[in-house]
């Protein structure tokens, strides 16, 4: 085979007068081009080291300190004027003759430059942490923060790489014990009797009095030491260590376009979205990806570097106990599934990245590949979607060495996964909600086998050309991969693009060497752990009730008329919902971020609060006016917005009560009121995905490139998981999820419900007119995010 040539550089052959050397000069020159593009890596990550290290000095800084130097010496000049001749004459004799002038200007120019480098990282630190500017009203920003916005834009006014603010950013403060018992007890009151919250009162305020501070003083001296006192046991407890299946429970789906799929060709769709996705990996290379901001004016978050570092060549590999992450540095190729076979398609030639075409070209060559699965490789994905613990003792007994080692260590080493699927899926045919319904489940397991749930991330291209994307959850939070899913969207269908037959654009090398496909030696105990596997990812799989719907009677445009959030319009909507759903509330989970902070990840918005609940009371009973109604539904928002602001600024409930109670684990200590707490179960999960880069969709000129966002599965048996995109001004697409296994849960009648809430709401406040436009200005946190 011809390719087979090429992988060998050097062959010989013994002949009585000796060896006789054949070098392959083709396949020398492209270990010598990759070797160039390996040290071209090296040399942009040192280089980037450098620049982030005196971040927001500038290395040029440095330049000029050098250049006095070297004046200094070749002058025999000197700077001090005297200063330094006059010290002399006053030093012992002893000490003149070591006393050397360059030496002190070298040393002396080295101290002042690192000083004022210094000065300028601990300065940048300070102004990062002051974060009153969300609290504000929009148009009523203070003196303070106008004061900090002008120093903040002189400090950082270089243009920063992608991790250039994150040693400047603070760390993540331990609110006080009291304060998050006090905030605590007030997001439960409106769940329990009155019996309830004395019982739950009593309990936290003996766990305060005895074990509570104890607790604290851990993890203070933890805040002190660690990046962030909550990242590490975040991903460590609540990922790694679960032990059941992460598809479904764990990992979560992006989608394509609404309305447009760019091209029906599915070799060439593979071809763009897997080019574009390797572009954006260049980027996170190089660091030149911009760090998000809140605001134009206002600080980046954190780039979270473990989460973008982790992007890409990343696998979750299971372990008895728990799960480990494993990053490689670099990959040339990427993993691909068809037809139940796998192959390794190497994405660099010669150091060079292959052209969509040529990438096109090798997809097609897969997909028209006649050989059959081996014994076993089909349904061999199935094991990354059942239990931790079997599919860990397997990977040790039967994928530690031989082929088997060979060909897993080509999938977890790749850069992604790529499933070409053998359906179609979309909204378009004659039932489009079910068809949205079917693409959504097909997305969060597929067919519990056909895609490698392990991978930080899989991209799914159907027959039709649709696509869509499968994340682990452990490495990154949803915005990460959101940024990275819309770059790949919009480079796919406006930069890249496609001919007029719905080809990739450019030429193909002819002689390139067709894709290697993976050999599996199976055994029957191995084929039967695969089945065992694949009957509890499909028992999970089939209980899944997905719905996926676009609420297009309005969006944010509307809500933000009558100075409303449209975050907390949607979320006292849901409130709504549930409320007529199911005849009550619960603890509803609302993600926020934490990335003002070194490290952030997430942090629980408990959205169902003592305003929510009164309003939606008001509203069901029917005897309040209009008026009152609005008045209720503002105090709801305001107070939403600020439990939302107090999450992203570090003074949440979730994250300090889960670290207490992985404290007092290890302390070997039980507390009843952390026991208690720690279980209690989300029946409604919530989501926001948000839209980061509006730079790349411009919606006004391509209103059908409108993008459907995301989901994941229910998080409780008897609860809902809900997902929405507010995207551009007039719509808001929802995904809703729950379990046909529960009699009380139904994602289309709770869907319906929301769509009923949004639109009574917008009638209550479209009604009280004339006080809405009174009522508080929308905060500028939150008209931002």
């Amino acid at each position: 085979m011809a390719e087979a040539h090429q992988a060998v550089a050097f062959q010989f052959t013994i002949t009585p007068e000796g060896i006789d050397l054949q070098l392959s000069y083709q396949a020398l020159n492209q270990i010598y081009l990759s070797g160039v593009r390996s040290w071209k890596k090296r040399v942009s990550r040192m280089r980037n080291r450098v620049i982030k290290g005196v971040y927001p000095a500038s290395p040029s800084s440095w330049l000029f300190v050098a250049i006095g130097i070297l004046a200094t010496m070749y002058m025999q000049s000197d700077p001090s004027m005297g200063l330094i001749a006059k010290i002399q004459q006053h030093l012992p004799l002893r000490y003149r003759l070591t006393f050397d002038l360059q030496s002190v200007v070298v040393v002396a120019l080295k101290v002042v430059w690192s000083v004022l480098t210094f000065k300028d990282q601990f300065c940048l630190k300070l102004l990062l942490s002051y974060h009153q500017w969300m609290f504000e009203q929009h148009g009523r920003v203070s003196n303070t923060t106008k004061v900090w916005v002008t120093l903040l834009r002189l400090l950082s006014g270089r243009k920063p790489l992608l991790y250039s603010y994150q040693t400047s950013l603070p760390h993540l403060p331990v609110p006080a014990v009291r304060d998050t018992l006090t905030r605590y007890l007030e997001s439960v009151r409106p769940l329990l009797t009155d019996l309830e919250y004395k019982r739950m009162t009593d309990l936290a305020n003996e766990f305060e009095s005895s074990l509570g501070n104890r607790l604290q003083r851990y993890l203070k001296l933890k805040a002190l030491w660690a990046t962030n006192y909550v990242s590490d046991w975040w991903e460590e407890y609540i990922y790694l260590r679960g032990r059941g299946p992460i598809m479904v429970n764990s990992n979560y789906y992006g989608m394509d376009f609404l309305y447009v799929t760019p091209t029906s060709v599915q070799a060439a769709r593979a071809g763009n979205t897997i080019t574009a996705l390797l572009l954006y990996r260049r980027m996170v290379n190089r660091e030149e990806l911009t760090p998000v901001r809140l605001h134009e004016a206002f600080p980046h978050l954190c780039a979270s570097s473990a989460q973008c570092e982790r992007m890409f060549n990343t696998t979750r590999t299971p372990g008895v106990e728990t799960d480990v992450l494993q990053h490689w540095q670099d990959s040339e190729f990427v993993a691909v599934y068809s037809r139940g076979r796998y192959y390794r398609l190497w994405v660099y030639r010669a150091g060079r990245l292959l052209s969509a075409r040529e990438i096109e070209h090798q997809i097609q060559w897969i997909l028209d590949d006649p050989s059959p699965p081996l014994p076993g490789e089909e349904k061999l994905g199935a094991l990354t979607a059942g239990d931790r613990v079997p599919w860990a003792q397997i990977r040790k007994e039967h994928f530690s060495s031989g082929v088997n080692k060979r060909s897993l260590d080509i999938i977890e080493k790749a850069a992604f996964f790529v499933t070409l699927d053998d359906e179609a899926q979309g909204m378009k045919g004659d039932d489009p909600t079910g068809n949205l319904d079917r693409y959504a489940k097909s997305l969060l397991h597929g067919k519990c086998y056909d895609r490698w749930f392990d991978k930080s991330f899989s991209i799914v291209i159907y027959k039709n050309g649709k696509s869509g994307l499968n994340a682990e959850h452990s490495w990154a939070d949803a915005p990460t991969v959101a940024h990275l899913w819309e770059y790949t969207l919009a480079t796919d269908a406006f930069q890249l693009g496609y001919t007029e037959d719905g080809h990739c654009k450019g030429e193909v090398e002819r002689s390139l060497p067709p894709p290697h496909r993976l050999s599996w030696e199976i055994p029957s105990e191995v084929q039967d752990q695969i089945f065992s596997s694949l009957t509890v990812a499909k028992a999970l799989a089939d209980d899944v009730d997905c719905h996926v719907f676009p609420f297009r009677d309005f969006g944010k445009g509307k809500i933000k008329k009558l100075r409303v959030s449209p975050d907390a319009f949607i979320q006292i909507s849901l409130q709504l919902a549930y409320f007529r759903d199911r005849g009550s509330f619960c603890l509803t989970y609302e993600a926020s971020m934490t990335r003002l902070f070194r490290e952030g990840r997430t942090e629980t918005v408990r959205s169902c609060s003592n305003q929510s609940c009164a309003f939606v009371k008001a509203l069901e009973g029917g005897e309040k006016t209009v008026n009152e109604n609005s008045r209720l539904f503002r105090q709801a928002s305001e107070k939403h917005q600020n439990l939302y602001r107090m999450a992203m600024t570090g003074a949440g409930i979730d994250r300090h009560l889960f670290c207490l109670y992985v404290v007092s684990k290890y302390l070997g200590v039980d507390s009843p009121f952390l026991k208690e707490v720690l279980s209690e179960p989300w029946c409604l999960s919530t989501s926001q995905t948000p839209v980061q880069q509006m730079e790349l969709f411009d919606l006004k000129n391509h209103p059908d490139f409108v993008s459907l966002g995301g989901g994941f599965g229910p998080v409780a048996d008897d609860g809902y998981g809900v997902s929405y995109i507010i995207v551009g001004e007039d719509m808001i697409n929802f995904h809703v999820s729950s379990k046909h296994s529960c009699g009380e849960t139904d994602s289309h009648r709770f869907g319906a419900q929301i769509a009923k809430a949004l639109q009574d709401i917008m009638a209550v406040l479209s009604a009280d007119t004339p006080s809405s436009s009174k009522g508080p200005a929308q905060p500028q946190s939150k008209k931002l995010l």
